[in-house]
């Protein structure tokens, strides 16, 4: 893409949790925003919207309202992604795309820019953002495959309510107050209680008794690290946080460990910070990493069940590297 003073940029569900933090976040990294288009359902057209201070009226994500843009983020949901995001490329327009609609498609490249940048230069007109446990996970993998070769990896996540949305942050909150007031707990979102809970089911579940959540993390690490036959296995659980997803890895290498220079690498990693000091309760957690572009990387050890293998923590925040910081990242890579 050749370079500008500034580009036209539209945000298609402008409205919504990861739209929101697209527009602090292209504030906040001084984005060469020349033009901002909020782009959202015919019910939010005619709002207003504040932005480098001014104020953008909202228009109807159709066809139409990509004319002229030079970029749009969408994060409105596969469904709209997969009718409006060809109908932007073919206004020239370059799409970074947050839904799972076009991530395992051939054809688009599917990019955390700190791993795979390179992969950009081959785009169509869209590029797909991974899924938010995958950009988190591979966090902590990606330095320790570049090391010791990742082989296969063991996954549990630890995924906060914001990654289904503002409505689950809102029920998450009301259900410890009902909880304090000895009231029964009102649910509408998930299927069981949140507070006080675990709930071992995020997305859909598939015939193999897997979810659609647990089989993206697998497809997804495979086409980014470009590892075809990376055997994974994972377990995705919604837990009571507010914000920033957690996730507990085993993962086996094809040459031997060795603690010293997994923490280097992970030291040395553009998108992890190594916190990894357990003798003084030094680790990753939810609240320290909210609102953090890197993800912290820690309670690294030699694993016990596996041959070169080492177990890890990882925890970032999925609104951020898990959605829409990657998606600016991407951007800017795009334009450097």
């Amino acid at each position: 893409m050749a370079q500008k003073q500034s580009y036209k940029v539209g945000i298609v569900g402008v409205t919504g949790a990861v739209g929101q933090e697209l527009l602090a976040l292209l504030a906040g990294r001084n984005f060469p925003v020349g033009e901002l288009r909020p782009l959202a359902s015919a019910r939010s057209a005619g709002r207003k919207i504040a932005f480098g201070g001014e104020d953008w009226t909202v228009r109807e994500a159709v066809p139409g309202a990509f004319e002229g843009l030079d970029f749009a983020i969408f994060s409105a949901g596969g469904g709209i992604s997969l009718a409006l995001a060809p109908e932007a490329a073919r206004r020239g327009c370059t799409v970074i795309d947050n839904s799972s609609a076009f991530r395992m498609d051939a054809a688009v490249p599917l990019v955390v820019p700190e791993i795979n940048a390179g992969a950009l230069g081959a785009h169509r007109g869209i590029i797909a953002n991974p899924n938010c446990s995958t950009a988190i996970a591979l966090m902590g993998l990606h330095p320790l495959h570049r090391e010791f070769g990742l082989r296969r990896f063991f996954a549990a996540t630890y995924q906060a309510v914001s990654g289904t949305g503002a409505a689950a942050m809102h029920e998450l909150e009301t259900q410890v107050r009902q909880w304090v007031d000895g009231r029964t707990l009102e649910r509408s979102v998930y299927p069981h209680p949140i507070a006080f809970n675990l709930i071992p089911h995020v997305d859909a579940f598939l015939d193999t008794g897997y979810t659609k959540e647990e089989m993206k993390m697998v497809n997804e690490s495979r086409k980014i690290l470009e590892l075809p036959a990376l055997r994974a296995t994972t377990t995705c659980v919604r837990v009571p946080v507010f914000r920033a997803h957690s996730i507990a890895i085993n993962a086996e290498f094809e040459r031997p460990v060795d603690l010293a220079r997994a923490r280097a690498a992970i030291a040395g990693f553009s998108g992890a910070e190594l916190c990894d000091d357990p003798a003084n309760a030094l680790y990753p957690m939810p609240l320290c990493y909210t609102r953090r572009e890197k993800c912290g990387v820690g309670r690294l050890r030699v694993d016990t069940a596996l041959d070169n293998g080492l177990s890890l923590w990882v925890s970032g925040d999925q609104l951020w590297k898990g959605a829409a910081l990657n998606a600016i990242q991407i951007a800017e890579a795009l334009i450097a």
